[in-house]
């Protein structure tokens, strides 16, 4: 009966790497093809989850807040209430840590859709180790609080501009203590998170599709600028601030030194606005300010690249292509059946049927009751006696049982007659013969 085999399906080719990530090696933005999920649709989805847990997040988080600002104060307007929501104000500490919280939710949100959609190695999205490089990130801050305290002290000598914008005084704010815990508890959360999603996210996004790094630190800058509502000298210092992190992302290969130079300045920023020194609410930027921010993140980024230099200057890491993959046939567990397709390349079980489309194997008696193996003779299962070696039987002698006793050989040899020269009547003839002579003999003797 003949088997029929299923065709055996084509190994699935494993998915090629670009050649600049296995040659030079894989720069910061172009750390999606080091995950376990890298395809051209993955950036998108991971965008999408995040969005909708976001605002799934922000809006638990709002509807906290409202529930506990009308439990503690029924009447209070609803529009007093959005507006809290919306403008920062350092004599409202509540309203501060709801605006800058629902800014840091999107780091761990980030995370999270990463994960799910580009499985493991999460680490990834933060520098090129494939973590977040805390010594690195400890020295990038120390630079660029020592470098913000030169270029603030500078600028005090220049003519300052009139600002608008709400300035509270530390002694007019009753809240001032729990508003400075806020700005230091959350501002580095906050000031991180969008350093993940701007600088961290978008860069990986557009570096999965465009190879050249220009591309990811350019396109990425519109939507942080938007993202800030300043005039335009202020849009301008926004500007210049997403252009400097993004090179500086790409160039140190991590999140570090633009997590540190953000962390500064909003720090400074809102520590200023607390102390009664700015307004952080406010949307005018003077020609001063514009021009000390511009030469301060030019001054950080001269330090972090000689810094830089100093160190390992690792930027990039290489990846392995997959290996090609070897097509296996599949090993059945259980010992094989008649009826199933041969499986090639085992040998047979010994005491087992036979598996159609094997070799025999040679030199194994069969198993009693048991289908033979193909290939081998078959053998009788009736013994065979031992050939007889005792001492040699007279053709009237019987053997004894289990013995073999050989035929009398009737061969003729050249000093015995024929049977057809009468052999039996001369051998009696020769008895008589020889029996008278010895008469004779005898008769004579007595004679005598």
């Amino acid at each position: 009966m003949t088997v029929p085999h299923s065709a055996p399906v084509p190994p699935r080719p494993a998915p090629t790497l670009p050649a600049d990530v296995t040659g030079p090696g894989a720069a910061f933005h172009r750390l999606v093809f080091a995950r376990q999920r890298r395809g051209w649709w993955t950036p998108l989805a991971t965008g999408a989850m995040g969005v909708v847990l976001y605002l799934v997040v922000s809006t638990v988080i709002g509807l906290v807040f409202g529930l506990v600002v009308l439990a503690t104060d029924p009447s209070v307007d609803i529009f007093a209430l959005t507006d809290r929501l919306l403008t920062i104000d350092v004599s409202d500490p509540i309203g501060l840590a709801i605006i800058l919280l629902s800014l840091a939710v999107m780091w761990p949100i980030y995370l999270l859709s990463s994960f799910v959609v580009n499985g493991r190695r999460v680490g990834y999205i933060s520098s090129v180790a494939g973590r977040l490089r805390w010594k690195w990130l400890l020295l990038c801050m120390g630079a660029a609080v020592v470098v913000y305290i030169v270029i603030s002290a500078l600028s005090f000598l220049l003519p300052a501009e009139e600002g608008g914008g709400n300035v509270v005084a530390p002694a007019d704010n009753p809240a001032f203590v729990a508003s400075l815990l806020v700005v230091l508890l959350l501002v580095p959360f906050q000031a991180a998170a969008e350093e993940y999603i701007f600088r961290g996210y978008l860069m990986q996004t557009v570096g999965r599709w465009l190879k050249h790094p220009a591309w990811a630190i350019l396109l990425p800058v519109p939507l942080f600028v938007l993202g800030h509502i300043y005039d335009w000298a202020g849009q301008a210092s926004v500007a210049v601030f997403a252009i400097a992190a993004g090179w500086l992302t790409w160039r140190t290969g991590g999140l570090e030194a633009a997590i540190a130079l953000h962390i500064v300045n909003n720090l400074a920023a809102f520590g200023f606005s607390v102390f009664g020194l700015s307004d952080a609410a406010a949307t005018d930027t003077s020609i001063v300010s514009l021009v000390s921010s511009a030469v301060m993140i030019a001054a950080f980024v001269g330090v972090v690249e000689w810094l830089w230099r100093r160190g390992d200057g690792r930027r990039t890491v290489r990846l392995t292509p997959p290996p090609e993959p070897v097509h296996v046939p599949a090993a059945y567990a259980y010992p094989p059946v008649y009826g199933q397709p041969p499986v090639y390349g085992q040998p047979p079980v010994y005491g087992q049927p036979p598996v159609y489309g094997q070799p025999p194997v040679y030199g194994q008696p069969p198993v009693y009751g048991q289908a033979p193996v193909y290939g081998q003779p078959p053998v009788d299962p009736t013994p065979t006696p031992a050939p007889y070696d005792g001492p040699p039987l007279q053709p009237h002698q019987a053997p004894r049982w289990g013995e073999y006793a050989p035929a009398p050989d009737t061969t003729p040899t050249p000093d015995s007659p024929s049977p057809s020269d009468g052999g039996s009547g001369s051998m009696g003839s020769d008895a008589g013969g020889t029996g008278g002579s010895d008469g004779g003999s005898s008769g004579s003797s007595s004679s005598d």
